[in-house]
């Protein structure tokens, strides 16, 4: 791309981009902490992705996802999935009227611009997976005909880390669909002391003002797709995902000849799949476009790296067996390649 081309591109993509700091002040006028989280959740929607949130009770992410819509004054349902949650439940179902003998689509609450999938692990895999059919496809069917979902569309799924018996887990095939995966902890004791502060007074009013629109996101989208990425930046990228799969590594570029990486063998049971590098694209995009650039940098690849490949890096058990999880593995092998 000629330099006059980048200059111009650079002042659209800061435009079109100006929406991104009052929305997440808003976010975070209501929400304290929890800025991973709020990124992710911008990022997925400007990048057409979703997320998988595991974390444990009262950490702010229903809150988080709900504070999100009514900034951008989207609709937004929430879903509690339980053991008996059907299908229908979540796309809708055909009604009959006695009176006019006729059937109607009464829609169901996936029909929405940001949907909240709360504890997606206590339903069973029918129920999952009409959910991940809407996800990827964003359409539904109800008695024969396709209905597709309102756009934006953002799936944010919750699963509890505890209280494991009774329920449903994912399939890494499934999981493999959500652009990110991400890990949240407790705050931190100033962060949890604002919490308290900010909370325990029933009568403030914690609604988000809408200042920004479903149409910025729209918007969004086309400007993330043009944003500038280099072919050092796709390289890398690629070497990071073929770096997770066991007896590939002969196939990373040249300039990552010095990197060693035969440790990973007996670690990694199955690597990332192709998706792996469309999200990681996309996202690093996405973080282009948040910080106002029109181009990709190394990294902007990195911030991303750990989200997605969390979920789609399944350990041996000889990892498992020495404690260790994929985090880490994932943080060594950005340490031994080369950064463009």
């Amino acid at each position: 791309m000629e330099k006059n081309q980048l200059n111009e591109l650079q002042a659209r993509i800061k435009e079109a981009s100006s929406f991104i700091a009052p929305l997440k002040t808003e976010i975070g006028r209501i929400i304290v902490g929890q800025e991973r989280l709020v990124n992710r959740l911008v990022m997925a929607l400007i990048a057409d992705g979703h997320l998988l949130i595991e974390g444990l009770p009262g950490l702010a992410k229903t809150m988080a996802v709900k504070t999100l819509a009514g900034a951008l004054d989207a609709s937004f349902s929430r879903i509690q999935f339980t053991p008996d949650l059907l299908p229908s439940d979540l796309v809708g179902t055909n009604i009959y009227n006695q009176q006019t003998q006729t059937f109607s689509v009464k829609t169901g609450p996936v029909f929405a611009n940001i949907v909240l999938a709360d504890e997606i692990n206590r339903a069973p895999a029918k129920v999952q997976s009409a959910l991940l059919e809407c996800m990827q496809e964003k359409q539904v069917t109800i008695a024969g005909k396709l209905h597709k979902v309102p756009m934006p569309f953002l799936v944010m799924a919750t699963q509890n880390p505890i209280e494991q018996e009774g329920t449903y887990p994912l399939p890494e095939a499934q999981v493999d669909r959500f652009m990110f995966k991400i890990e949240i902890g407790y705050p931190d004791r100033e962060e949890e002391r604002s919490i308290i502060n900010r909370m325990s007074h029933p009568e403030i009013d914690l609604s988000a003002l809408a200042v920004a629109s479903l149409d910025n996101i729209e918007n969004a989208k086309k400007w993330v797709d043009k944003i500038y990425l280099d072919e050092k930046i796709t390289d890398y990228i690629l070497d990071i995902v073929i770096s997770t799969r066991p007896g590939l590594r002969q196939k990373l570029s040249s300039r990552q000849s010095e990197a060693k990486l035969d440790f990973l063998d007996s670690l990694i049971q199955f690597g990332a799949s192709p998706r792996a590098g469309i999200m990681m694209t996309l996202a690093a995009k996405a973080a282009a476009f948040m910080d106002g650039r029109a181009y990709v940098v190394p990294q902007d690849v990195k911030s991303v790296a750990h989200d997605i490949l969390r979920h789609r890096i399944m350990l041996s058990y000889e990892a498992e067996a020495e404690d260790m999880d994929s985090a880490s593995l994932i943080s060594r092998i950005l340490d031994e390649l080369r950064t463009p």
